[in-house]
């Protein structure tokens, strides 16, 4: 028999035993510590006897105060406030002597208490009784009273307010302890009965079975948990919006390149070189391999003309564009870079056939040289739509926009306008929350500028309409996560994974 088996023996014979010639066990630790068990080996026995009907239990609550190490060493020597108040001789005493009869911490307790009481005069120049005599140390008194730790809370003959005022000082604390009192119960017996668990071939040959009892089946009894994969709940919303993106006629871009060059990432979308964002405080540039070799040459060079000088009615920026910041290897911060790189593969296409319209989505990670708290990573997921096509206007990037939302169980939508280099006009999306009560910021949009298009090579009459969100927010309303370290990162509980419910994003019911 294995050791737990036995303790559980052990225990069930002590329980059944007493209860043979006694009404009750009133409290089931002082039975413990009367027949030298371990009280949880107590607890475990009486519940399995309850469990089969042997015994009848009774669950009860006891609490008890305690006194802590500091309330211990206050209840043997006396509160510091009595202390400093013996310390001062009738003369009076210097606050510096005063003080060298105390360790720091305990002389500040003793001064504030002391002064509290109104039993010191701290005065410039000496440190004075008030009055003459104090006749009881009440602190000191409480804490004798409570030290034993037998007396039951509900009877203890001390006022709320000392209680509150001892335990604001640290000096005491509760307890709390669960036990039983155990009565016999229908099924009592002196002994345990052993009941087989399974039906034996030899129990049939020789008929042992008619004399024995089985344990019951307990049908409600939930099965060993399986170990199998857990889908993360960001993968969750994903699948949910990327399912929403292709039934809306959307095609997913190839997100594969985590490290992207400045010039995909910043330059190709007009975005000038002295740019806060293309500082190390802002993005994680590569040290190897730092630079790109891989450039369509023909394109820099527009891109370098529309930055340095302008063109398609553009001024530019009016600054000496270097090659050197747009060969710089980066962790990419967005996945606009990506759409970038669509949107000049298409116009490349349309050189060597007609022009078609084109809708594509992505959903995957960027990365930001950001502060982390609990709304901020270095590292998210980036969710972004475009629309490339003729004759878009400003209605038509809104009606998408409420297209999309309204899949996402979210209609009432306010814009208002913004900046980006790469889009004028720009709009930041905002949608009523409902258990916020209030517009929350949901992601930004606009229409991609002239200044990026046109050099790619795109028709002039082809505009682009954009949008774009990050994954986390959405996931974190869902689920009711207020940090999102708990959701993304080194300190998420894996717990997490396995009990998270299923997303359900899709169209709004009326």
């Amino acid at each position: 028999m294995a050791d737990s088996d036995h303790k559980r023996a052990t225990a069930e014979d002590a329980v059944l035993r007493y209860l043979e010639n006694h009404h009750e066990i009133t409290d089931s630790l002082l039975f413990a510590a009367e027949v030298k068990l371990n009280p949880d080996d107590i607890a475990n026995a009486i519940k399995s006897l309850h469990g089969h009907g042997y015994v009848v239990k009774q669950e009860i609550t006891k609490e008890t105060w305690l006194l802590t190490e500091e309330g211990k060493t206050y209840a043997v020597q006396g509160s510091p406030e009595m202390q400093l108040f013996l310390s001062i001789p009738p003369e009076g005493i210097t606050i510096d002597e005063l003080q060298k009869r105390f360790d720091e911490s305990r002389f500040k307790i003793a001064r504030a208490q002391a002064a509290k009481s109104k039993w010191v005069d701290f005065g410039k120049q000496l440190v004075t009784r008030k009055i003459q005599h104090v006749d009881n140390d009440k602190v000191q008194t409480l804490l004798l009273r409570i030290q034993d730790g037998k007396e039951n809370v509900s009877t203890l003959d001390i006022s709320q307010e000392d209680i509150k005022s001892l335990t604001k000082r640290k000096l005491i604390s509760l307890q709390v302890k669960k036990l039983f009192s155990v009565r016999r119960g229908p099924n009592y017996a002196p002994e345990r009965k052993k009941v087989a668990t399974d039906l034996t071939r030899d129990m049939l040959q020789s008929g042992d079975w008619k004399n024995m009892e089985f344990k019951e089946f307990n049908l409600n009894a939930k099965g060993a948990p399986t170990e199998h994969g857990c889908l993360h709940p960001l993968l969750k919303v994903r699948k949910q919006l990327k399912d929403i993106f292709l039934q809306m006629g959307f095609a997913e871009m190839p997100t594969n390149n985590y490290v992207e060059s400045s010039f995909w990432n910043f330059d190709a979308l007009f975005q000038p070189q002295q740019h806060p964002a293309r500082d190390s405080h802002d993005t994680f540039f590569l040290k190897v391999p730092s630079t790109t070799k891989e450039l369509p040459e023909d394109y820099v060079e527009r891109v370098k003309r529309i930055h340095e000088s302008g063109g398609h009615q553009s001024r530019g920026y009016g600054y000496d564009w270097k090659r050197e910041e747009a060969d710089k290897n980066l962790l990419r911060t967005h996945t606009t870079a990506v759409s970038s790189r669509m949107l000049y593969s298409l116009a490349q296409d349309c050189a060597q056939k007609p022009f078609a319209p084109k809708k594509y989505f992505s959903i995957d990670r960027v990365f930001r040289n950001e502060a982390v708290d609990r709304t901020h990573l270095a590292e998210f997921h980036q969710i972004e739509g475009l629309i490339c096509d003729r004759g878009l206007t400003l209605g038509d990037l809104i009606g998408v926009l409420e297209d999309f939302f309204s899949r996402l169980g979210m209609s009432d939508l306010k814009f208002k306008p913004a900046y980006n280099p790469y889009t004028e006009p720009s709009m930041e999306i905002f949608g009523y929350h409902k258990g916020f009560g209030k517009y929350v910021e949901i992601g930004n949009s606009g229409m991609f500028r002239p200044e990026m298009l046109l050099p790619m090579g795109l028709p002039e009459d082809v505009s682009v309409i954009a949008w774009g969100l990050s994954l986390e927010r959405p996931t974190m309303i869902l689920y009711g996560i207020d940090n999102i370290r708990d959701l993304f990162g080194h300190k998420v509980d894996l717990g997490l994974m396995k009990k998270n419910p299923i997303c359900r994003i899709g169209l709004e019911s009326n």
